[in-house]
Parts: structure tokens; C-alpha cells; sequence
């Protein structure tokens, strides 16, 4: 018998998206399914349209959860997890869909390896210029199931896998048992969630099929951040520090530092790229600097590459002239 798949999805603001969503997940060739819906308080038409759908739509198994307050997306994703009975769980965006074959080829290759994450490939659809990009979001592996946790770190430490939890299909049971459920308040909240699950992971598998397409419209979070996105990332840091100080493997701990140090540069670039703000990225060199760092016995190490080992020196040289160098670099 084909396992029961949860697919959970936000609502809030999707107004424009939501339909278009819904008929995804209703064209599946797989159909053991169960639709958890967490309404966010949304302020516009969508839940209208929510339920004009599953009137339309009765032979859909369809929940709706429904906030008292707005609490944002970690809340959400966490009430979707509690709210899911599938062996398997899903997570899909209310502005994006996904293909009609998307959850058949995940279940497939989930069933047949039994990994705890199955990950799949997007395209990205840019509705400014109706353009399209096959993995926007690219996984770069070398194989395509894993079945050892610190092989699983090391490959995500150095940007293998992305950090979206959409487009992956996850074992219910593994999320809820090890309770690796989303930080309330973040707004990058995937980052550091995708992070803990994968200090977790033992088993691991990804296909090659486009299984998820990601929408970049005016609304996108990729357009419009703001330095409050940029406090966030630096939460997250302190969060990934935290980690690193706990951990007692030290194999593991050394991939830990490697994530920070990646991590750190992608901030400061996606800061640079948004903000042009000298000042701020300044500051946030100096916060980054109290931070995790490699010392003289990893720049000895074989264990870094020369690239993260050239990263970290110019993060931790004099701010102002870290500052310098960083823009130099980025314009050049």
C-alpha cells in the first residue's frame, strides 16, 4: 500500500498564489495524500479561496489549521509537523507549486532506500522577465545516497545540499522523535533548522528530476531584505556557535566550523548585494569576528581547504581594513 504523504502549506498573504498551489498538489499521480493548510492570520481573500477549493474539491483530504495571532513561518511549519499524520512529510510554499510526478518520485525513492530525507531538483521561474533556471537552488554532490552522518555533514558543511526545507521529502517520525521542530521569530528560519535536522541525519538520498518550482515575483523574500533579515542571519550564527561549543565529536565540530566560516561570507556577500551599507557591514564584520574562527593549528590542518582558510583571514584582519578588502573583492 502506498504511505500516506503529508504536504503542508502556509497561509498568508497568497492570495495571488494560493489556487495555483492547491491544483498542484491536486494533479499528483500519487494520491494518498492529506493537505495540512496553517492559516498565519492571514488578512486578505485567501482563505476564501481556501474553502471555495475544497468545496470544489471534496474528495481531497484537506485540514486547516487556524492561529489565534500571527506567528510567523517557524510557527507555522511547527503546527504543520504536529498537525501531520503521513509516514512522510512534505513542505510546499503557498506562491510556488510543484510537478505533477513530484511526490510519486520522492515516495519512490524513499521506499526503496528508506533515507530519512529525500532530496529533489527545482527550476526557478522569474516572473519579471519569464525567464526559467534549472536548479537555482543546486544540490552538489557526488553521490546520490549517503548513509553516514559525518559524510552527510561534511558534503552540507561545503554548501552541497540547500538549506530550503521545501522540496524535500522527510520521514515524520525522525523530525518529531529527535523533536527538531523550527526556532520561533527567525526569518531565515530554514537555515537553521535544515542545520540541527543534519546534525541528525544518518541516511540521505537525492534524484535528479525538477520536482519544485520556485517563483521569484516582487513579493520573493530574495528581493527584499532588509537589515532585520540581516540581524536574523547573525542569530543564527550565534546559534551555529552554540552547536559548535556542545558538540563532543570532533570530526564533527571541525565541519561545524567549516558551515560557520561559509556561512559568514554568504551573509556578508547577500548583505553587500542588498544593503550597500559600509557602516552596518562593518559592524557585522566585528560581531563576526567574536564568533567561531579557525586558529594557527587549523591553518596547519589539511582538514580546511585553502579557500575557507583564505575566507577566514580576511574576516578576522582589522574591520575597517577587513571592510576594504571585503568590498574590493565582491567589485573586482
Amino acid at each position: 500500500m502506498n504511505p500516506l504523504v503529508t504536504i503542508s502549506i502556509p497561509i498568508f498573504k497568497c492570495e495571488k498564489f494560493i489556487i495555483r498551489c492547491l491544483e498542484s498538489v491536486k494533479n499528483q499521480t500519487y494520491k494518498n495524500l492529506e493537505i495540512v493548510l496553517v492559516n498565519d492570520c492571514t488578512p486578505d481573500e485567501s482563505m476564501l479561496l481556501v474553502k471555495n477549493f475544497m468545496d470544489a474539491n471534496p474528495d481531497l483530504t484537506i485540514k486547516i489549521i487556524e492561529h489565534q495571532e500571527n506567528s510567523g513561518l517557524s510557527v507555522v511549519r511547527n503546527n504543520g509537523i504536529k498537525a501531520s499524520t503521513g509516514k512522510y512529510l512534505f513542505f510546499l510554499d503557498s506562491d510556488d507549486e510543484i510537478t505533477r510526478d513530484c511526490i510519486e518520485l520522492l515516495v519512490k525513492k524513499a521506499e526503496k532506500t528508506d533515507a530519512q530525507i529525500i532530496i529533489a531538483q527545482n527550476r526557478w521561474i522569474n516572473t519579471f522577465d519569464n525567464t526559467t533556471k534549472d536548479f537555482g537552488f543546486p544540490t552538489i554532490t557526488k553521490k546520490k545516497y549517503y548513509d553516514n552522518n559525518l559524510e552527510i555533514f561534511s558534503v552540507y558543511s561545503k554548501g552541497g545540499f540547500p538549506s530550503s526545507s521545501w522540496n524535500k521529502l522527510f520521514k515524520r517520525d525522525f523530525i518529531v522523535d529527535n523533536q527538531i521542530y523550527f526556532v520561533p521569530g527567525l526569518f531565515a528560519q530554514d537555515e537553521l533548522w535544515f542545520f540541527h535536522l543534519l546534525l541528525k541525519t544518518d541516511t540521505l538520498a537525492i534524484i535528479d528530476d525538477i520536482t519544485y518550482l520556485y517563483y521569484l515575483h516582487g513579493e520573493s523574500v530574495i528581493f527584499n531584505r532588509k537589515k532585520k533579515n540581516f540581524e536574523n542571519y547573525l542569530t543564527i550564527l550565534e546559534y551555529l556557535t552554540k552547536s559548535y561549543k556542545e558538540e563532543k565529536n570532533s570530526e564533527l565540530k571541525m565541519l561545524i566550523k567549516n558551515k560557520i566560516i561559509l556561512f559568514k561570507e554568504m551573509v556578508l556577500v547577500m548583505q553587500w548585494k542588498a544593503l550597500k551599507d559600509k557602516k552596518y557591514l562593518k559592524t557585522n564584520i566585528s560581531r563576526m569576528q567574536k564568533l567561531v574562527r579557525l586558529n594557527l593549528s587549523d591553518y596547519l590542518s589539511s582538514k580546511y581547504s585553502l579557500d575557507v582558510k583564505k575566507k577566514n583571514f580576511f574576516h578576522n584582519i582589522p574591520a575597517g581594513l577587513a571592510l576594504k578588502l571585503f568590498i574590493w573583492r565582491f567589485e573586482r
